[in-house]
């Protein structure tokens, strides 16, 4: 599929073409008013998803990826609220025309508006599979009432559609598997039924929130594999989320590194691992593990320290306590601002700050 060929299924027109924005995100904040204090679990987060593309999302956890991923699906948990931002879908027209551009965080909460993108035009592979299915329900009956929610089909219309799913996802006699319930299944055929149940609806965006956790490697290997010719396939964007850096230089096109909420740095995915600029992605790029290690008895390096807890945010840099570059009286004074250090590669860093410098500056001639 060409950068200039638009998908052919009914849900989208070539009113979006690869590349274009899809998806705004602009100064997202999710907070979550607990008696403890407020989390800030998403503080300010601001990014474009393109049409057709593969951005990755990495951090620890507690950095707020997947708080992130329910945001944009709609479907944050009380005590979370999102108390600010912008969430803009530019939605593809079926005529043909120009796209429509909706703030979703606008629409009624489950009005039919947000119902009809939810699951259909954006889905969402949850962590897992066991627990995101019901129990006491048949894989059947779980993708089938998404297929008859979303599709203009009866019922045994939508059955073979969903029985076809399961075999384009690579699960054997998907006409007998279709009535098993998620506990007869394995974790790598329960995440197979989860991403069948997910592209039913040919989605527009299809974000993927660690779809490999607690499988092994070789089950990791093959969802990842028929998750990326799935995605070339149909011509969606997809947003992996995800803490394994080695399936973000697999997969990803652009990637987002996230710290305590918010964006540290930006960029594709080859400057990431040639050129990182933020110290928190220097390190966690030190972290991986290297098959050419100089003696045995090496040690991984792990990033100093641990993250803070969300009641007690250090003042200035949120990373400052663990940073080895740290600046006393400028990283615990002055928060960092996104900064375009070149092209589309944009840092949270006060090392690239001219306010820094100059506060830097005037210390030392203090």
């Amino acid at each position: 599929m060409t950068e200039d060929t638009p998908r052919t299924d009914s849900a989208v027109s070539n009113s979006v073409r690869k590349g274009n924005p899809l998806l705004e995100v602009n100064d997202l904040q999710v907070h979550f008013m607990l008696e403890e204090g407020t989390v800030r679990a998403v503080d300010g987060v601001s990014f474009d998803m393109p049409a057709g593309r593969v951005l990755g999302v990495v951090g620890e956890s507690g950095c707020g990826k997947s708080v992130l991923a329910r945001s944009i699906m709609r479907i944050v948990r009380p005590p979370g609220e999102v108390v600010g931002g912008e969430i803009i879908y530019h939605r593809p027209s079926r005529n043909g025309g120009s796209p429509d551009v909706i703030d979703l965080n606008q629409l009624p909460l489950n009005g039919p508006e947000i119902r009809e993108i939810r699951g259909s035009e954006i889905t969402l592979v949850f962590q897992e599979p066991m627990v995101s299915f019901s129990p006491v329900h048949t894989i059947a009956q779980q993708i089938i009432e998404g297929i008859l929610l979303h599709q203009d089909v009866n019922k045994a219309e939508a059955r073979n559609r969903a029985i076809e799913m399961l075999r384009r996802v690579g699960i054997p006699n998907p006409e007998v598997r279709i009535d098993e319930y998620p506990f007869n299944l394995s974790g790598g055929m329960r995440q197979r039924c989860m991403i069948a149940m997910a592209l039913s609806g040919n989605p527009n965006m299809l974000i993927a929130d660690e779809p490999t956790t607690a499988l092994d490697v070789t089950t990791q290997a093959q969802i990842l594999e028929l998750m990326s010719e799935l995605q070339q396939e149909y011509g969606m964007a997809m947003m992996l989320i995800t803490h394994n850096l080695g399936v973000v230089a697999q997969m990803a096109e652009e990637v987002i590194v996230m710290y305590l909420g918010k964006i540290v740095e930006h960029t594709d995915v080859r400057t990431l691992f040639k050129e990182p600029k933020h110290p928190y992605t220097q390190e966690l790029l030190k972290s991986i593990p290297r098959l050419r290690r100089q003696r045995q008895t090496d040690r991984l390096t792990a990033i100093a320290g641990s993250v803070p807890s969300p009641y007690v945010r250090p003042k200035g840099c949120p990373f400052h306590p663990r940073c080895p570059k740290f600046m006393p009286g400028v990283c615990d004074e002055l928060e960092p601002q996104l900064t375009e250090v070149g092209g589309r590669h944009m840092v949270s860093c006060l090392l690239y700050s001219e306010d820094a410098k100059k506060v830097s500056s005037g210390a030392g001639n203090g």
